[in-house]
């Protein structure tokens, strides 16, 4: 395998302190692999798998596929083995890997931000009904997310996402993961500006290069336009976030070092302005630092937001601008922080005088059906395009004005409103113990439930709550920015016994109020109490309130204990 380290645009270096112990940071001389992932790359660059699967393991079958690829480059093709039936929460983390592997995989599609042509939906949809059981789940990186896809179908599954413009390289793994794009980019009328040929040239040059396949972790890029900042720029590596020069105009400011998981920090804004052409190249950049730099010892601290933290931004800028660019960037202060981030729910005004429509499936659990169906209500009504959000939702894109309410009449009979509840629409799940490995309880169908409930029992809802329900402390789900973050672990009930359960977190956000939340000692409940619980708390909340404008976060940070363990229930407020 090549030398791909320091493959920067200048040969300047900046001084960086040795770590007095060696944390597998190439650019510091430690190359040698520490731990089995590192070898395992080293041994073989992932991307080469795809060729094994085309040519051998889709012709010889699961039982042919080497454990080394089964269980670590699979995952640059998109693929991951998905949890065997019959292995509850207790289960995860106490059994070996191969145990909980099913002989069937979750597969991966990257949309990337991209718009898709109701061709495409329709053929999303067909992937998920003839391969997958009829499976298709929107995640909140703007995927299409499959299960019990079988080794031997996925060539011609490959050979169909890729005639209809999409793939799954590199959307899992230690790579560049899938990137996050505005859904509304390029047509929304107070977008600031259109950061759509920007992703594109970045996938175009990056995607499937080595020289970038090979990262000690994943790597998230976000980037918009639009002033909701409606990527969660905050929770990712890196991303790009529309600003605006007051003598040089539209462009892009550059935060690096986000994410959560079970050691939450929010991405440092770097406050300067690049324009449009030149984002590829301070991507890059990024990338390299976080190839060369990044700490590969423990799997634990190899996400960049470890190395920002111990440098602080103003040594990561020095080094991005001096090792990686080969000039300063502009600085410019940071733009501001909106009230809360746009999920593009609710019918929009684009600037060509069509409008974009925001759709709700319950907590991103789509199918095969409905995106067919989807597909079909897109052609009878003339919609060119869809994309996916980071919220688990669905925009349509060019929808004729007078077509509007007929659409929304189409679309809610099939599991897609653009009028839902303020529980259906701000509430996300991750995938769960359904499928997934590291998880310990269920999500989907517990937030399934959880919103029918809810609107049944506060259907008088006039603010939103986010509600975001995690499986495991990993936040797929984005546990510690919603207001109620539900991080799943097993619990015991009133009688002792060991059931599904949640952590809780209270208050968290993006944006203006951007905070991981309120975690309250020993505070747990029971998947069974979950709808009493949010009952209560939303209840405190309406009642409690100094006005209808204080947000549910703002209440939170104020209120008391026993309101937000729900030991006291107030009396609804008078209306």
């Amino acid at each position: 395998m090549p030398d791909l380290r320091f493959q920067s645009k200048t040969a300047t270096r900046t001084e960086i302190p040795r770590p007095k112990r060696g944390e597998g940071q190439w650019a510091l001389g430690f190359t040698e692999p520490l731990n089995k992932n590192e070898q395992n790359k080293k041994d073989d660059d992932a991307l080469n798998v795809r060729d094994r699967i085309l040519h051998i393991y889709s012709k010889r079958g699961f039982d042919s596929i080497d454990p080394s690829d089964l269980r670590g480059r699979f995952r640059w093709m998109g693929l991951y083995t998905q949890r065997a039936p019959g292995f509850d929460g207790g289960k995860t983390g106490s059994v070996p890997e191969e145990e909980l592997d099913d002989r069937y995989f979750m597969m991966r599609v990257r949309s990337d931000g991209a718009r898709l042509a109701p061709a495409t939906v329709r053929a999303l949809g067909e992937i998920g009904r003839d391969y997958a059981r009829d499976t298709a789940d929107i995640t909140d990186r703007e995927n299409i997310q499959y299960h019990w896809i079988r080794v031997e179908d996925v060539p011609t599954i490959w050979e169909t996402l890729e005639a209809a413009g999409l793939s799954t390289v590199e959307a899992c793994g230690d790579s560049p993961r899938p990137f996050l794009g505005s859904p509304v980019a390029g047509v929304a009328a107070d977008e600031i500006i259109d950061g759509t040929p920007a992703l594109e040239e970045i996938k175009r040059r990056y995607l499937g290069d080595p020289a970038f396949s090979n990262f000690p972790r994943k790597f998230k890029t976000a980037l918009t336009g639009h002033p909701s900042q409606d990527v969660a720029p905050e929770l990712n590596d890196v991303a790009f976030v529309g600003t605006v020069h007051p003598e040089l105009g539209p462009g892009f400011d550059v935060w690096v070092g986000g994410g959560l998981s079970t050691n939450p920090r929010l991405a440092e804004k770097l406050g300067v302005w690049i324009p449009l052409d030149e984002v590829p190249d301070v991507w890059s950049g990024v990338a390299g630092i976080f190839r060369d730099y990044g700490y590969r010892r423990l799997r634990s601290r190899a996400r960049l937001k470890f190395l920002v933290a111990d440098w602080g931004k103003d040594k990561f800028r020095e080094v991005l601008e001096n090792e990686y660019l080969g000039k300063p960037m502009v600085s410019l202060e940071s733009p501001p922080a909106p009230v809360a981030h746009r999920d593009h729910i609710g019918v929009h005004d684009q600037k060509d005088g069509n409008k974009y429509v925001g759709l709700a499936p319950v907590a991103g659990r789509v199918s095969g059906t409905m995106l067919i169906a989807l597909a079909e209500v897109m052609e009878r009504f003339g919609v060119p395009a869809a994309r996916l959000t980071p919220y688990q939702k669905i925009v349509l894109l060019g929808v004729e004005p007078g077509s509007v309410d007929g659409l929304l009449d189409a679309l809610e009979p099939i599991g897609l409103s653009g009028r839902p509840s303020n529980w259906r629409r701000n509430t996300m799940a991750c995938t769960g113990i359904e499928f997934c490995k590291l998880a310990i309880v269920d999500t989907k169908n517990r937030a399934r439930d959880l919103i029918a409930e809810l609107e049944e029992r506060v259907p008088e809802l006039d603010a939103p709550i986010t509600v975001n329900l995690n499986g495991c402390p990993n936040a797929c789900a984005r546990t510690q920015v919603a207001d109620i973050g539900l991080k799943g672990q097993l619990v015991l009930d009133a009688d002792g016994n060991q059931v599904e359960g949640f952590q809780v977190h209270l208050g968290g956000a993006t944006g203006l109020q951007a905070n991981f939340g309120r975690k309250l000692r020993a505070h747990k409940v029971t998947s069974a109490g979950l709808g009493d619980y949010v009952t209560t708390l939303a209840t405190n909340y309406l009642s409690d309130r100094e006005s209808p404008e204080e947000s549910f976060a703002t209440w939170v940070a104020r209120a008391e204990e026993n309101l937000l363990r729900g030991e006291q229930i107030l009396e609804p407020a008078a209306t």
